[in-house]
């Protein structure tokens, strides 16, 4: 086989929750072009259904999904949905989190998240959005590729889940220091332990399973904090927006095959040194 045709995803149906939002938007947009029906799944019906739209505006097989990926019901749902539409799920992409941003948009939400004082009930929030709605999401997807005898499952965690957050480059508003909060280091560890898991599990089978930790994405963010931050990267700057495309085709596809149980790090060298 021609090396380039093993990124192939012809014929397959990708799942991606999450599939509204800044990653997820990239990654059904990649898996689409390589081929792959697309399922985008998200909380926000109507980002969702535009995005859809959007994919098919360029023949790409997509639909929207409503989903609530802390719920067993609604997840379930989500499954039958994208069966009955493409009569199977081939890849399952868990993007849908909960992630504290430090953009000028997001950054005044932030300044209570000092671990001494921090909200068991935004703790327990984190805990059901980024490590139980992967659980129910890679259990519901498993039993259809258990019936196929195979799938790729990508569970999206963090170079946070390998390394603790240096509270140091965070900025200060109004005099009040900001903190990376607890819970998003914490699940997204939490991730890499479930991925290896389900990898094992599997053993035996064709159905693989990965994670994806990608490193921090530019988003406008403050100079000050782009800069403290670029400067612990190796490649001496944050990734750009597109800059995980590549890793999540090569996950997804057969170009990985031999491949399971893994991290894939994309972070420009940020946990290298």
């Amino acid at each position: 086989m021609i090396i380039i045709d093993k990124f192939s995803l012809d014929g397959r149906t990708a799942l991606v929750t999450g599939g509204a939002g800044l990653l997820g938007k990239q990654f059904t947009q990649t898996l689409g072009e390589a081929g792959a029906n697309i399922v985008v799944a998200d909380r926000d019906f109507e980002a969702a259904f535009i995005h859809a739209q959007h994919l098919r505006e360029q023949n790409i097989h997509a639909i929207a999904v409503n989903v609530n990926v802390t719920d067993p019901a609604s997840v379930a749902a989500m499954v039958d949905h994208t069966v009955l539409e493409f009569g199977g799920v081939d890849v399952l992409v868990n993007c849908a989190a909960l992630d504290p941003k430090f953009d000028p948009k997001h950054v005044n939400e932030h300044t209570a998240n000092a671990f001494e004082s921090y909200p068991l009930a935004a703790w327990q929030a984190s805990l059901e959005v980024n490590v139980t709605g992967v659980f129910l999401s890679c259990q519901a997807v498993a039993r259809k590729m258990v019936e196929q005898g195979s799938g790729s499952i990508i569970n999206i965690s963090s170079t946070y889940g390998l390394v603790a957050p240096d509270q140091r480059i965070y900025p200060s508003v109004d005099g009040q220091p900001q903190f990376k909060p607890v819970d998003y280091p914490v699940t997204k560890a939490a991730i890499l332990g479930l991925t290896r898991y389900i990898a094992a599990y599997y053993a035996g089978t064709r159905i693989r399973v990965n994670a994806l930790s990608p490193g921090g994405i530019y988003q406008n963010h403050e100079k000050d904090f782009t800069e403290q931050y670029s400067a612990k990267v190796i490649l001496g700057r944050m990734a750009q927006e597109d800059e995980m495309n590549g890793a999540v085709l090569f996950l997804a596809s057969d170009a990985s095959s031999y491949m399971t149980g893994s991290n894939l790090v994309v972070d420009g060298g940020f946990t290298a040194w």
